[in-house]
């Protein structure tokens, strides 16, 4: 996002475990993790469709494992909260296709040779406007969308059903937010609960014990399920697709986004190594406080081990060139597919808990891209 100045808007939006979408990355991550549990080196690129009463899985996957895909499928879907016959959508009740084939030996021949899956575009983004270093708009948004789901699962709004999207819109003044314009929630709820109800409960049990109240001034603008109703939701509703949230998954909107998804593909797949690596670095820079802001973009060429090209940009914010912060970069953190695996511990089943409320931003131990480990040795380079 490019440095403005006066005053602007900018939004981002999220949604929560139960939205189709989110559905389809949740059970294609499962199925990875079930695969890498036993076969660490398994090829794996996994999509998912669901619809009313089906689900199928395709892809290729080449493992010298077996995982019991349709078993995989409905343990997901239960735990998301999809265990109620009158949804539409229920974990026992659905049919679970699959259509897998083992991985192209031209893609094959490029992967053994430790060169990159594919060819394409990563960014990694950072920037000094939360704790966890991420944008406001889209770190609020995936927080509000948990909470949806926490207090509906602690039965806190014994109301609510699994499906639903969380949107903020953040006031900047010269490129610093001031305050939340703008909160937009859609909450699927039981047929029986009145509208005035929805809003009261979502603004006192989600809303409000996460924006703190200089954040959100009375002029701050509040929709909860602006239609009125919000009955049908999940697959029934709308299908749901692998890959489909790529810009919920990444910065909100608020830096670039590459070219593919992360959820269902093995780390051999650079769509996901370099975006970890790539978001690792731009953190611990801005960590290291070498800038405020900072986005790294690489490139990479199927069968090619280095990228083709790396790009930095500090917003005007860095106190190093950037070119002085391109050999940094090469200097400190590996960037081929073998090496980002290695030195980020990817080949585990650890994939699942990326698939819904962002895969950057949240500081879990095995989320190894979001630690700031190298802040010591970047700041020598000033």
């Amino acid at each position: 996002m490019t440095q403005q100045q006066g005053k602007y808007m900018f939004t981002s939006e999220s949604v929560t475990e139960g939205h189709p979408d989110k559905v389809c990355d949740q059970i294609s991550d499962a199925i990875l993790d079930a695969i890498l549990k036993d076969d660490p080196n398994g090829r794996v690129a996994c999509e998912v469709f669901a619809t009313t009463g089906l689900v199928l899985v395709g892809g290729e996957i080449t493992t010298t494992t077996y995982v019991e895909i349709p078993e995989i499928a409905r343990k997901v879907i239960r735990d998301i909260g999809y265990n109620d016959p009158h949804l539409g959508f229920h974990w026992e009740n659905i049919s679970v296709l699959t259509a897998i084939d083992k991985q192209s030996s031209d893609i094959a021949l490029g992967v053994d040779r430790e060169g990159a899956g594919d060819q394409g575009i990563m960014f990694g983004y950072a920037c000094t406007e939360t704790p966890e270093l991420m944008p406001l708009p889209i770190a609020m948004a995936h927080k509000l969308a948990y909470k949806m789901s926490e207090v509906r699962k602690d039965n806190v709004l014994e109301w609510l059903r699994p499906d639903g999207k969380t949107q903020v819109t953040v006031k900047y003044e010269r490129g610093v937010p001031k305050h939340i314009d703008a909160i937009v929630i859609a909450a699927q709820h039981h047929p029986d609960i009145p509208e005035k109800r929805v809003r009261e409960e979502i603004i006192n049990k989600v809303i409000k014990p996460l924006v703190v109240p200089e954040m959100m001034p009375d002029e701050t603008k509040i929709y909860v399920n602006p239609t009125g109703r919000f009955v049908l939701g999940g697959p029934v509703a709308d299908t749901g697709l692998t890959g489909r949230k790529i810009v919920v998954d990444t910065y909100g909107g608020y830096a670039h986004t590459g070219g593919g998804c992360f959820s269902g593909k093995d780390p051999s797949k650079v769509d996901r190594s370099a975006s970890y690596m790539a978001r690792h670095i731009a953190k611990n820079i801005v960590a290291a406080e070498i800038a405020a802001k900072c986005e790294v973009q690489l490139s990479y060429a199927i069968g090619i081990p280095e990228p083709i090209s790396i790009f930095i940009d500090t917003y005007g914010t860095g106190k190093l060139p950037e070119e002085e912060l391109e050999r940094m970069i090469f200097d400190n953190f590996p960037l081929t597919p073998h090496g980002m695996i290695e030195y980020l511990d990817l080949r585990r089943p650890i994939y699942l808990k990326t698939a819904a409320y962002g895969h950057f931003g949240r500081e879990l131990p095995s989320f190894t891209w979001e630690k700031t480990d190298r802040i010591d040795d970047l700041k020598n380079y000033l």
